[in-house]
């Protein structure tokens, strides 16, 4: 891939990235990216799947986010622009009771009562 293409790759990553407050960069059929994706909807988040493996540019895409993130591996989660991680890092997260509040703060939780 030329330099050009990958800065055209990583603007649109980003683009993408601070677009949506939850975004997942996905294969269809990853199983790890299957339980993030569980994961989140059972919590009931509204979030954004790219489906790198159904996208045109989806390999040089998954370079940009590699380059990006350091992480070269699909899932690749973004809550508000920020990257969480992968599948391991996602569960994890959740576990410590962390990802409600990400994802609350994100806006990506609409059916959490709000403390008045």
């Amino acid at each position: 891939m030329s330099k050009e293409e990958m800065q055209m790759a990583m603007n649109k990553t980003k683009e993408m990235v601070s677009s949506y407050p939850v975004v997942v960069f996905s294969k269809t059929y990853c199983g790890y990216s299957k339980r993030v994706k569980q994961l989140l909807q059972q919590l009931g988040a509204t979030f954004q799947v790219l489906e790198l493996d159904e996208m045109s540019d989806g390999g040089e895409i998954q370079s940009a986010l590699s380059e990006w993130t350091g992480q070269s591996t699909v899932p690749s989660v973004f809550i508000k622009g920020k990257h969480i991680g992968g599948s391991d890092k996602v569960m994890e997260t959740n576990k410590q009771g962390k990802l409600v509040p990400l994802l609350t703060e994100a806006g990506a939780l609409a059916n959490v009562p709000s403390k008045l």
